[in-house]
């Protein structure tokens, strides 16, 4: 048994028992990759694999009991290769976070501003995606680190840990009639044409839900990732805009007013991912601290050892 077989398993699953792209992603052969799966499959003496003629389809039970043990060898493997690399350099590196639109355009940038002036040698990389392509991210090990407020809670093999703490507002023109409404109700804001998120973005669910529970059916006119996209067509009179609030900034919005919703809809938390298990560098801990400052490497790792599962902001 050795590395290079466990490491063909995992591939092959997360290439969809393709073992040509597997070997791809690997950069070795298509038949060496087979030949070393079925080499450990008859040391083992076990089916990893369901097979269709030379063709594997999918895991059989053992298989998938062997695919938790690779996948915990492997993340150990990984992180005594990343122990190695921080106590050679401790202040550079690689630092990739997964993250969608609106936390890389309003949350992060003071925060990455700080982050890369204490330490200017770490490649620092951002790349976004939904919640749920966020949380796979981490999950395969392609980033560090996932920041959303949707779908992540719950993911397996994912520790995470609240950031902090939002709501939305409602945005309108300078001299829209919902301005004179106090306090606004969500009968008045159903009354409009609405443009929000996309359902899987940015607190979408806690609006639907409150919409639902006044049996309300808003007309929902446009949906978007982006809160400035949102803005432009509020902008155009085309209807009245539901956005995160940190989204809005009264000096660069000059056209528009913002009108707290957090009564309507409540608070969003937003949240950092890991994977279980992972072993972090020193100055990823120090991004973490400085996206949420009332979290320190202590508290940090007691929650990924699973000592403060029940820490809320």
């Amino acid at each position: 048994m050795n590395l290079h077989q466990l490491r063909f398993v995992r591939e092959a699953v997360r290439q969809n028992f393709n073992l040509t792209e597997a070997a791809k992603a690997l950069f070795t052969s298509q038949p060496g990759v087979s030949k070393a799966i079925i080499e450990l499959e008859e040391e083992l003496g076990i089916d990893i694999f369901t097979r269709h003629g030379k063709r594997i389809r999918g895991l059989t039970e053992p298989g998938r009991a062997v695919l938790k043990s690779v996948e915990l060898i492997m993340q150990e493997i990984d992180g005594l290769k990343r122990i190695g690399k921080e106590y050679a350099a401790q202040d550079t590196g690689s630092f990739t976070i997964a993250t969608t639109h609106t936390q890389a355009r309003y949350s992060l940038p003071k925060v990455v501003q700080a982050f890369t002036q204490k330490f200017p040698k770490v490649r620092l990389s951002l790349l976004q995606g939904n919640p749920k392509q966020v949380a796979e991210m981490v999950f395969k090990d392609q980033a560090d680190l996932a920041i959303a407020t949707e779908s992540i809670t719950n993911v397996d093999g994912l520790v995470t840990m609240p950031c902090y703490q939002w709501e939305h507002v409602v945005v309108v023109p300078a001299d829209h009639p919902l301005l004179k409404s106090k306090p606004i109700t969500l009968e008045e804001i159903a009354s409009f044409p609405l443009i929000t998120y996309d359902a899987a973005f940015t607190g979408r669910s806690k609006i639907d839900h409150a919409f639902a529970l006044r049996n309300l059916k808003p007309n929902i006119l446009l949906e978007a990732i982006d809160a400035d996209v949102i803005k432009t067509y509020v902008e155009l009179g085309l209807g009245v805009g539901i956005i995160a609030g940190m989204a809005f900034d009264a000096e660069r919005d000059r056209n528009l007013r913002a009108i707290s919703v957090g009564h309507l809809f409540g608070t969003n938390v937003s949240r950092i991912a890991v994977k279980q298990g992972a072993y972090l560098r020193s100055y990823v801990y120090t991004f973490i601290e400085l996206l949420a400052p009332t979290l320190n490497r202590k508290l940090i790792e007691q929650i990924m050892s699973g000592e403060k599962d029940m820490y809320e902001l």
